[in-house]
């Protein structure tokens, strides 16, 4: 089992900028990749962004690529997500997951609130 514990959610104007925390606890070494997702109000979960645990290669979406970067912290097992130029249609529940592949999150975070205000 992997435990991941999210942080650093909130409200912040549009333009502004977040980073949030994902710490991960447990069987660590079994998480391959680790990513970030988001659920906006009425609609369904998206990806985000993920890295790979071991060479930190990056992946984004399109709607966030050149504003946020997902970076980790080996020795903490943690993984970031810094969000720049925030936009209204950013607001959205956000979680950390990882999985054995960049294709299937076995575990998942409680998720942390993003709101960001026009």
């Amino acid at each position: 089992q992997v435990q991941l514990v999210e942080s650093g959610g909130g409200l912040v104007q549009a333009g502004g900028s977040l980073r949030l925390s994902c710490a991960a606890s447990g069987r660590t070494f079994s998480a391959y990749a680790m990513a970030w997702f988001r659920q906006a109000p009425g609609k369904e979960r998206e990806f985000v962004a993920r890295i790979i645990w071991s060479v930190g290669s990056r992946l984004y979406a399109d709607s966030v690529k050149g504003r946020y970067t997902i970076s980790r912290d080996y020795a903490k097992n943690t993984v970031y997500l810094q969000m720049n130029s925030l936009k209204p249609e950013d607001t959205a529940v956000y979680y950390c997951a990882a999985g054995g592949s960049t294709v299937t999150y076995d575990y998942w975070g409680q998720g942390t609130q993003v709101t960001v205000s026009s």
